[in-house]
């Protein structure tokens, strides 16, 4: 069965827009309009993503997405106008997968979903490898677990994504700052230094993110 999709926006043009593309690429819709219903219909009916507008009578997207994630783990793209940097660090910390900016073009917004759907249905990776939970920005190794800061997590995320592959200083800071501030090298070093004190405690020492001098840092696990 198609993946069903809960679009909660109270821009009737908008939201009409969102359910003819998604219905084009195989997507059942449910489109609420406010958000006093929003978690009520997310517990009645487990769609298997929500794209939760920001702002919206009633209920905002915060305390929807801080509600759903109380008692699920369904993916949540958050959409709205508001640009400010906390605005979108406070959705992710609440638990948001992604998050989409106004205006954004409907073909952005399925490759978004399209994109957090295989993320959240990639089959586990293999237990001597490390187990990244994106809502809870947590990482686990063989059975043991710890909270790493967002800069943290989208760090090691992005590494861990290509094993052994060579990501330079200036590639992890435009991942991890997507606003283009203007940020120095010491201090993905300085990222980098804390993210390996972390993870010396679960990994029982194992040095998993290496330096390459003068190229960058990879991750490589132990055979």
């Amino acid at each position: 069965m198609e993946p069903l999709i809960l679009i909660v926006e109270d821009e009737p043009k908008l939201a009409e827009v969102l359910i003819q593309y998604l219905q084009k690429n195989n997507y059942r819709t449910h489109w609420i309009d406010e958000g006093l219903s929003a978690v009520d219909w997310v517990k009645e009916n487990q769609p298997d993503l929500v794209l939760l507008d920001l702002m919206l009578p009633g209920k905002d997207g915060m305390e929807i997405c801080r509600e759903i994630r109380q008692f699920s783990q369904l993916p949540v793209l958050m959409t709205t106008a508001k640009v400010e940097e906390i605005d979108r660090l406070l959705g992710l910390e609440l638990g948001a997968d992604d998050y989409i900016c106004k205006p954004y073009s409907p073909r952005e917004v399925i490759a978004r979903v399209k994109a957090v759907l295989r993320r959240v249905h990639m089959s586990p990776e293999p237990e001597h490898q490390l187990q990244l939970d994106p809502h809870r920005f947590q990482v686990s190794w063989q059975g043991e677990s710890l909270i790493l800061t967002t800069v943290e997590f989208h760090l090691i995320e992005k590494l861990a994504k290509e094993p052994g592959r060579i990501f330079s200083r200036q590639q992890l800071m435009d991942s991890i700052y997507n606003d283009h501030r203007v940020v120095s090298d010491r201090t993905i070093d300085s990222h980098i230094k804390k993210l390996r004190r972390k993870l010396d405690a679960i990994t029982a020492g194992k040095e998993l993110i290496r330096s390459v001098y003068g190229a960058g840092y990879k991750i490589e696990y132990p055979e």
